[in-house]
Parts: structure tokens; C-alpha cells; sequence
């Protein structure tokens, strides 16, 4: 009987021990920098730091777009302020009188006027 249980017990320990040697294997894999979960890791790093540095390029861009966007509006502010003082001093000349309109037709113009 204890010849079964210590060959039950060594069949057992050779079982983890190969068990353990799999998971290992499978771990190193897991972590290796190039195939696994490491390397995923790995380039997804480096997109995050090439994702940053767009992210700055765009900001400078909208921040110099933002600049130029308020001069040309402050520009226009004070095209519409001039051009409501131009409009306001062309109330003050008189109206011009409307040419009369010659409800004839004339084919030919006299040549003696």
C-alpha cells in the first residue's frame, strides 16, 4: 500500500513539475518584448509619445490660428466702425435730383443739336 501511495505521490510531484515548466514557458512568451504583451506595451508606447507630440504641433497651430483669427477680426471692428461714420455723413448730402426719363424713342439723334 505504500508503494501505491508513493508512486501516486511521484506521479503527482512529475505532473506539477511539468505543469510548472509549461506555465513558464507560456510566461516568457507572455512577456517577451517583441511578440507578447511586452512588446504590445512597447508600441503602444511609443504611439502614446508620438500621439503627444502631434497633440503639441496642433496646439501651437491653434494657438497661432487663434492670433491671427483676433487681428483679422479686430480689423473688420474697425472697418464696420469706419464705414458706419462714412454711411452716417452720407445722410447730410443733399439728394441728387433724378435724371428725367425721355419716354420717346428716337432711332436716329438730330444731327443739327
Amino acid at each position: 500500500m505504500a508503494l501505491i501511495a508513493d508512486m501516486l505521490l511521484l506521479a503527482g510531484a512529475l505532473g506539477a513539475g511539468f505543469y510548472c515548466h509549461v506555465l513558464s514557458g507560456r510566461l516568457r512568451r507572455f512577456t517577451d518584448l517583441e511578440k507578447g504583451v511586452g512588446g504590445a506595451v512597447a508600441v503602444l508606447s511609443a504611439q502614446v509619445d508620438d500621439l503627444a507630440k502631434s497633440l503639441e504641433a496642433a496646439q501651437g497651430t491653434a494657438k497661432s490660428s487663434v492670433s491671427t483669427l483676433a487681428e483679422v477680426s479686430d480689423r473688420a471692428e474697425k472697418a464696420a466702425r469706419h464705414l458706419e461714420l462714412l454711411v452716417a455723413s452720407m445722410h447730410d448730402l443733399p439728394e441728387a435730383a433724378p435724371e428725367p426719363i425721355n419716354p420717346f424713342f428716337v432711332r436716329q439723334p438730330d444731327k443739327a443739336q
